[in-house]
């Protein structure tokens, strides 16, 4: 690589090109694939009837179809590389969002987003967060921690702007606008993505790190815990928006609290990023999961606009480490050879954990009148969490001989 290629840490400057386009490219993606519906259950509950669980399954449908396809479209990403495979994604969730606006039944909701989450989110997740471990040899969790903040600014900004497009332009409207949007966004960006120059035979490969564990006994492991560290995280991205509502505060206030709450997670996933370059990705991992799982129940308990602002911003700071944590562990316990693939099996489960959260959500809501039980289980699945990383943790320390030689 020549003197022009590479800054004073001996990188190729390109990676910031691809880490920037990877965080705008899962801002707007995954804003509207992970907690996008949550402005619209009132709306579709208006319009159609339809109770709040049947509505939180759409939402369980494209997280698992995001599931199903990161592990299917990981595969075709290690043999065909990110790009082609990323503008596919682009171009099929754009379209799902947009063709979204003219459904009338669930069964078509739950179809579109089904497609949206396995071919869209499959191949723009994954693979790029893959993409980004790659090119940074040094300080990957910092670069994954601001590509994941990408990811956190989507969450928030997706559901905040679409609340003012709905008051202006009705549900379908925004639907519409979205899918449009997304095209015009998302195709130029994926554009960008290259392969780094030592996968391309351009430059000397640098020795790998050996992963701590086998990837045969550490990616179920990993896979286990994230999906109740996972279930534990979309109970308030899906349901505060409505939660908070239930307090006769309106909507727009409403998905106010959680923008402020994603603006704030977009600091912490980087400072969870540069703890893990610190501290190590398990114990960086561990402290933001210990941080969601300690505070999430206490959404239920707050009354007033105020008191909701003020506490989703510290939960903010510290819930926003998790997703940091698990991109960064898992980039550390996988081999770069297999990475997208590998990475595509650990998110699976994390989306899967998404899925239920949010849809548990919505069904204990419809079952008890309330939310209480519904946080409560949240705060369970965290603690389920904590508890498998923490023997990992133990495991890798006290066991080292687990290591592939």
């Amino acid at each position: 690589m020549t003197t022009a290629m590479n800054d004073a840490l001996g990188e190729p400057r390109y990676r910031w090109v691809v880490l920037a386009a990877t965080a705008v490219t899962l801002a707007v993606a995954m804003g509207q694939l992970v907690n996008g519906l949550s402005v619209y259950f009132i709306p579709l509950e208006q319009a159609f009837g339809w109770s709040r669980g049947d509505i939180a399954l759409i939402n369980t449908f494209g997280l698992i179809g995001l599931a199903a396809g990161g592990i299917v479209v990981g595969r075709v990403v290690d043999l065909l590389g990110a790009r082609r495979v990323a503008l596919t994604g682009a171009i099929v969730l754009g379209v799902c969002v947009a063709v979204s606006a003219s459904a009338s039944a669930l069964w078509q909701f739950y179809a579109l987003s089904f497609v949206a989450g396995f071919v869209g989110g499959g191949a723009l997740f994954a693979p790029l967060i893959a993409l980004v471990g790659n090119w940074f040899r040094k300080g990957a969790g910092l670069a994954i921690g601001i590509a994941s903040a990408g990811q956190a600014v989507g969450q928030g900004g997706v559901p905040f702007g679409t609340s003012f497009l709905i008051d202006a332009l009705g549900w379908r409207g925004a639907m519409l606008t979205q899918g449009i949007v997304s095209l015009l966004v998302l195709v130029p960006l994926v554009l960008l993505l290259r392969a780094p120059p030592w996968e391309r035979g351009q430059g000397a490969v640098e020795a790998a790190a050996t992963p701590p564990l086998p990837p045969a006994v550490a990616v179920p492991w990993l896979s286990l815990a994230v999906l109740g560290c996972c279930c534990c995280m979309a109970v308030p991205l899906m349901h505060l928006v409505p939660l908070i509502e239930g307090e006769g505060i309106p909507a727009v206030d409403a998905s106010g609290v959680l923008f402020a709450m994603l603006l704030v997670a977009i600091a912490g996933r980087i400072a969870f990023g540069v703890l893990a370059d610190r501290i190590g990705a398990i114990p960086a991992y561990m402290t933001a999961s210990l941080w969601q799982t300690a505070l999430v129940f206490f959404f239920t308990q707050l009354h007033g606009l105020g008191a909701f602002y003020a506490f989703a911003v510290v939960y903010g700071f510290g819930y926003a480490g998790v997703m940091t944590g698990v991109l960064v562990t898992a980039r550390e316990l996988t081999p770069p050879a297999r990475r997208a693939s590998l990475m595509g099996v650990i998110l699976a489960f994390a989306w899967i954990g998404h899925a239920v959260g949010g849809f548990q959500g919505g069904l204990f809501y419809d079952l008890t009148g309330s939310y209480t039980t519904s946080y409560a289980n949240a705060a369970a699945a965290g603690v389920f969490n904590l508890m498998l990383m923490g023997a990992m943790l133990w495991t890798i320390r006290r066991a080292p001989r687990l290591a592939p030689g």
